[in-house]
C-alpha cells in the first residue's frame, strides 16, 4: 500500500467511524521498558523481589527466554524504535540523533494511532519531533529520580553526574528540569503523566500507542524509604546463596530445560566481607530491589486504569529492559545510599546475581549483557498463555512486530530521506502458534563486545579472539568450542565481518 493509498485508507475508516459509530477494532499498545534490569530481576524470572503484577502479566500472557538487547541503553533504545540496528542509525557510538530511520510512533500515527510516550528517550531529538503527540520525560541517559535538576529550598543538593540533563514537556526542553513537586520521584511521575493521557483521550475511537521508558532501576539507587524497608535485611545470606535461590526458582518455574546449567559465580565470596561491608551490600541490594518493587507497583497503577476506562481486553502489554544488569560502578555526593543526596551504582557482585544464570554484564555481548526478560500480555488473543517463548528475538523485531498489530506500512522513505530497510522481522506468529523464519542472522557491536547468531551458534569476542558457543547445548556460555568446530567460527567471523562493512563499521 503507497502512503497516499495509506492516507485514503485513514479517511475512509475515519468516516465509517463516525457515519456507523463502528469502532477501530485493532489493539491498543502499550510498551514498557525497564532499564539496567537483569534476567532474574523479577520474580516469573526467578527473582525473590515482589513483582506481582508483572508476574500476573505473565501468567496470563508469554514470556519469553531467548530475547536480546544490545548491551547498552541508547543503542537498544534507538533499536525498540527504529526497528533497525544501532549502526545503522548513527546510534552506536553515542547518543545522537537517528538517521535513516523512523520511529514507532511515526509509523503508528500514520496509521492512525494516538501516540504517547514518557520516561527515558536517551537521545539528541525530543520525541515530540519524531512523531509522539505528547511527550513528558528524561531525553538524557541517567538522572537524580527525587530531583533531576537544581536543589530545592529546605532540602539537600541533589546527587548528580551531570548537572543539566536534558528533559522534555511536549514542545519544550528544559536544562536541567527542576520538578515543583517536592514527592517527586522520577517512576511514579512517568506513571502519572501517561495516566494523565489516557484519561485525556479515552474517549477517542482510534486506538493509542503508549511507550513508557522507565529509568529504573539504573543507578542511581534511589529508593522511597518505605519500599526500601521491605527488604532491609533480606540480603544477609550473600551473593552466592542468593543467586543460588534465583537459580532454584528459575529451575521451578521451567524457564530452563533441565540440561542447562550455572554459570559459575563471579562475585567475591561473601565470607571474605566484612560485617560492616556486608551491611553496606545488604543495603545496596534492598534499595535496588525497592527500585523494582516501586516499578511493578506504578505498573499496576497503568493495568487499573486501562481496566477502569474498559481498555484492557483490547490492549497489548509488552514489558522488556534495555540491557543486563550492570556492572558499572559510580559514586557522587554523600549521605545514605538510597537517598537523594547520593547517586551510587550495583556493582559487579549484586550484577552477577542480578543476570542469573548468564556471564557478564551490561556493556558486554556474552548472554548476561545481552539477554532481557520479555513478557508480552493480551488476554484471550495469545497462543498458550503462560508458557515459553524459547524461540531468539531480538529488539530490532519490535517495529515488525507492532506495525503487523497495528496495520500499518513501514516506508521505504520518511520526509524526503531514505529510510534504512526494517531489519527485524514480526514477532506476532510466535504469540499466536504460528511457524515463525528468520531469514538473517542477529549481530551485536557495542564498544569492544562483538557478536553473531545463527541458530544454535553464537559467536562472540569482547576485544579478545573469538569464542564459540553451542547455545543449545550450553546455554550459560560455559565451553568454548571454537578449536573443535574451526569452520563454524572462520564462517561466522566472515558473516560479521561482511556486516560491519555494510553497516559502516569497517574492521575491527
Amino acid at each position: 500500500m503507497t502512503m497516499i493509498d495509506r492516507i485514503a485508507w485513514l479517511f475512509v475508516s475515519l468516516w465509517i467511524v463516525t457515519a456507523t459509530g463502528v469502532a477501530d477494532t485493532r489493539p491498543n499498545i502499550v510498551f514498557l521498558l525497564a532499564d539496567d534490569l537483569g534476567f532474574s530481576d523479577l520474580g516469573c524470572y526467578g527473582s525473590e523481589v515482589a513483582t506481582p503484577h508483572l508476574d500476573s502479566l505473565a501468567k496470563e500472557g508469554l514470556r519469553f527466554t531467548q530475547f536480546y538487547n544490545t548491551s547498552k541503553c541508547f543503542p537498544s533504545r534507538a533499536c525498540l524504535l527504529n526497528g533497525i540496528y544501532a549502526q545503522q542509525s548513527g546510534m552506536h557510538r553515542k547518543h545522537a540523533k537517528m538517521q535513516n530511520a523512523v520511529t514507532l510512533a511515526e509509523v503508528l500515527k500514520s496509521a492512525g494511532y494516538r501516540t504517547l510516550m514518557t520516561g527515558k528517550h536517551h537521545g539528541t531529538e525530543n520525541p515530540f519531533e519524531r512523531g509522539f503527540d505528547r511527550y513528558f520525560g528524561l531525553r538524557d541517559g541517567a538522572c537524580n529520580f527525587f530531583n533531576p535538576g537544581k536543589q530545592r529550598a529546605g532540602e539537600g543538593k541533589p546527587a548528580q553526574k551531570n548537572p543539566r540533563r536534558a528533559w522534555c514537556i511536549d514542545h519544550v526542553t528544559y536544562k536541567p528540569y527542576t520538578p515543583p513537586e517536592k514527592d517527586f520521584y522520577t517512576t511514579d511521575a512517568f506513571t502519572d503523566v501517561a495516566l494523565d493521557y489516557l484519561d485525556e483521550y479515552q474517549k477517542e475511537t482510534n486506538p493509542f500507542f503508549l511507550y513508557i521508558g522507565y529509568n529504573a532501576p539504573h543507578d542511581p539507587l534511589q529508593a522511597w524509604p518505605e519500599d526500601i524497608a521491605k527488604y532491609r535485611s533480606k540480603y544477609r545470606a550473600g551473593y552466592g546463596k542468593t543467586r543460588d535461590a534465583r537459580w532454584a526458582k528459575q529451575g521451578s518455574l521451567g524457564l530452563f530445560t533441565d540440561d542447562v546449567l550455572l554459570s559459575g559465580q563471579e562475585a567475591i565470596a561473601w565470607n571474605k566481607l566484612s560485617d560492616a561491608e556486608k551491611d553496606e551490600a545488604d543495603l545496596r541490594m534492598a534499595v535496588y530491589a525497592a527500585m523494582i518493587d516501586r516499578l511493578d507497583q506504578n505498573i499496576g497503577r497503568l493495568l487499573a486504569k486501562l481496566e477502569a476506562l474498559g481498555k484492557r481486553e483490547n490492549t497489548i502489554v509488552f514489558f522488556a529492559s534495555d540491557n543486563g544488569g550492570s556492572a558499572e560502578s559510580v559514586e557522587r555526593g554523600d549521605g545514605p545510599i538510597g537517598s537523594m543526596t547520593r547517586w551510587t551504582s550495583l556493582k559487579r557482585d549484586w550484577a552477577n546475581v542480578s543476570n542469573t544464570p548468564f556471564r557478564k554484564y551490561k556493556n558486554d555481548s556474552l548472554e548476561g549483557g545481552i539477554t532481557s526478560p520479555l513478557i508480552v500480555s493480551w488476554p484471550g488473543h495469545l497462543n498458550r498463555p503462560g508458557s515459553f517463548i524459547r524461540t531468539p528475538s531480538h529488539l530490532i523485531d519490535i517495529m515488525a512486530t507492532l506495525a503487523d498489530f497495528g496495520q500499518a506500512d513501514y516506508p521505504a522513505s520518511w520526509k524526503g530521506q531514505p529510510v534504512t530497510p526494517l531489519q527485524g522481522v514480526s514477532l506476532r506468529p510466535l504469540l499466536e502458534g504460528r511457524p515463525f523464519t528468520r531469514s538473517a542472522p542477529l549481530f551485536w557491536q557495542w564498544n569492544k563486545g562483538r557478536a553473531i547468531r545463527i541458530g544454535r551458534w553464537k559467536l562472540v569476542s569482547h576485544g579478545r579472539p573469538w569464542e564459540l558457543y553451542d547455545l543449545e547445548a550450553d546455554r550459560t556460555e560455559r565451553d568454548d568450542v571454537s578449536h573443535l568446530q574451526p569452520g563454524v567460527t572462520r564462517h561466522l567471523a566472515h558473516l560479521w565481518e561482511a556486516w560491519a562493512d555494510e553497516v559502516g563499521l569497517g574492521q575491527r
